[in-house]
């Protein structure tokens, strides 16, 4: 996972992809409950579920953009850059999870995350 997120993220070293990693993953497990986060946490390599898996859920789940200006916060990075992070290494996690998985994932979280997830954001007609 590492090395693919390093190669798709256009990461200099395997250490700056691992940051990303861990900041994206960590965030992803305090926004998922239930299910999804289990089954996500058996897709993917060890290492990974474990940052996933040892977050403790929020109370209230943060929209896509809250996720990504959250992330800036906790990392000290630019907006722009806490969204590359976020856009390379969600598509890695797509890749493990799946396309029914990361749809069930996406309909738990609230709005703003398919963009992230590489998917459009599709919204019911008024």
């Amino acid at each position: 996972m590492l090395e693919k997120v390093r190669r798709d993220g256009a990461y200099p070293t395997r250490e700056k992809a691992d940051e990303a990693v861990r900041l994206v993953l960590a965030g992803l497990g305090r926004q998922l409950t239930g299910d999804e986060r289990v089954e996500l946490a058996r897709c993917l390599p060890l290492e990974a579920a474990l940052v996933l898996s040892g977050q403790i859920p929020a109370p209230e789940p943060l929209t896509g953009w809250a996720f990504v200006k959250d992330l800036a916060a906790r990392s000290g990075a630019s907006l722009a850059n806490a969204r590359w992070d976020t856009g390379s290494v969600l598509m890695a996690v797509t890749a493990y999870a799946g396309p029914a998985l990361t749809t069930r994932i996406l309909h738990q979280l609230p709005t703003g995350y398919a963009l992230l997830f590489g998917r459009a954001e599709l919204t019911p007609a008024a």
